[in-house]
């Protein structure tokens, strides 16, 4: 199948989402390279009801912010307010969150080179997390960062800025732990659609911007919670 083939429309059961996974995961698209600096860096990022704790539950209100940067300069940012259609369960985010996350990044008026998902990419069950499954969809190469991997094992890197520490399932390298403050928690850097993980820890350590998330994430993750606190 091509690249897109079975990944539309998003898959409404987990069933049909488990299936697409395994399409996905066996795809071998052309690898994406940044290009000189400085190049466009996106994001995008779901938040819930302010206090939401547990898995949830269909139905639940959601927010979306996503943003693209050049360098320092935020070229384009968009929200959306849409409905989570599943409840959360580790390995079948896409269920819950994967509609919402292209909307949002379908609304940009500016489309990034790359984008961060606050999601997994291969580190995955069946090797297609949000990350991967969102970057098919939109045609675009992903990276996804999150805060620990999903199935994936691996030791923590040297408490250093910059310094990484492969995540593995058996002998692939699915991501990286990546310092990015010294004395802070490491992030869990993954590879996605069309970028292996050596890539993946490039684009997110140039697209820091002081804080320990990547700043264009961190940028998108701002856009949800305040269109969130905007909402009565």
């Amino acid at each position: 199948m091509t690249a897109a083939e079975g990944v539309d429309p998003w898959p409404e059961t987990e069933d049909e989402l488990s299936d697409v996974q395994r399409r996905l995961a066996v795809l071998a698209p052309e690898r994406w390279h940044p290009s000189r600096l400085p190049y466009s860096i996106g994001a995008c990022f779901v938040c819930f009801p302010k206090g939401f704790a547990g898995p949830g539950s269909p139905g639940d209100r959601a927010w979306a912010g996503a943003v693209v940067m050049t360098g320092g300069r935020l070229d384009a940012q968009a929200v959306r307010e849409g409905i989570a259609r599943a409840a959360y369960r580790p390995g079948f985010l896409a269920l819950r969150e994967g509609p919402l996350l292209e909307a949002v990044v379908r609304a940009l008026v500016a489309f990034p080179e790359v984008l961060l998902v606050d999601a997994s990419g291969k580190d995955h069950p069946r090797g297609a997390g949000v990350a991967l499954h969102l970057g098919a969809r939109l045609s675009v190469p992903t990276v996804g960062v999150t805060a620990r991997p999903l199935v994936a094992e691996g030791a923590w890197p040297a408490d250093q800025p910059g310094a990484a520490s492969p995540v593995r399932i058996y002998d692939e390298t699915v991501g990286y732990w990546v310092r990015t403050i010294q004395g802070a928690r490491p992030l869990v850097v993954h590879a996605a659609w069309r970028t292996d993980a050596e890539t993946a820890v490039r684009v997110v350590l140039e697209a820091m911007g002081g804080a320990r998330t990547p700043e264009p994430l961190r940028l998108a993750r701002q856009a949800a919670r305040t269109a969130r606190a905007r909402t009565r």
